[in-house]
């Protein structure tokens, strides 16, 4: 059985995004980059509320690469060659290859699809990721914490929930950035 991972960059004080909405300060350099193309490169599909796949749709075009450090190449190669489920409402199409759009997020749907699935399942965007937690679906959580305080924003684990979790993987990088892994 598959796991279903969410993994995110958050500042110190636990936000994907401050109160403008910028995350420019969690931007990865070369070595931390690398680190996490290593680690989707195993995953065989990505979950993602609207918002997070708007954001991510800049891998899928040539011009995310064009000119680009081979760092960057490859990571729209891993996230191109993965399956994406999109949870929204609003969106009709697919604007991506190896795309499907679902109406509404379904835990039991979720689950067989760990079931089913050979390769593990990422979860991005902190609403979808959220609810999947409450849902009791997330097997693992990987955090690279930035060493910035932001003051407020989007925060990257839902309020009101309880885990008790072990540390199964650390790194440090020499930007100061720090990866966690936790089951």
């Amino acid at each position: 059985m598959a796991k279903l991972i969410y993994m995110a960059i958050a500042s110190l004080d636990g936000y994907i995004a401050d109160v403008r909405g910028n995350f420019d300060w969690a931007a990865p350099d070369e070595e931390v980059h690398a680190f996490v193309n290593d680690l989707e490169r195993p995953i065989g599909t990505h979950l993602y509320g609207r918002r997070m796949y708007e954001t991510m749709v800049f891998w899928e075009g040539p011009e995310a690469v064009e000119g680009q450090p081979p760092v960057m190449q490859d990571y729209a190669g891993v996230w191109r060659a993965a399956d994406k489920v999109v949870y929204s409402t609003t969106l009709s199409e697919p604007t991506t290859a190896r795309t499907r759009i679902e109406r509404a997020f379904d835990a039991d749907q979720v689950r067989g699809m760990k079931e089913a699935s050979e390769r593990d399942l990422s979860i991005g965007g902190a609403t979808l990721a959220g609810q999947a937690i409450v849902d009791g679906l997330v097997d693992e959580l990987g955090l690279i914490v930035v060493p910035t305080v932001v003051g407020g924003g989007t925060r990257w684990l839902p309020d009101h929930v309880h885990l008790d979790l072990w540390l199964v993987d650390e790194r440090r990088f020499d930007n100061g950035m720090v990866f966690l892994r936790y089951a």
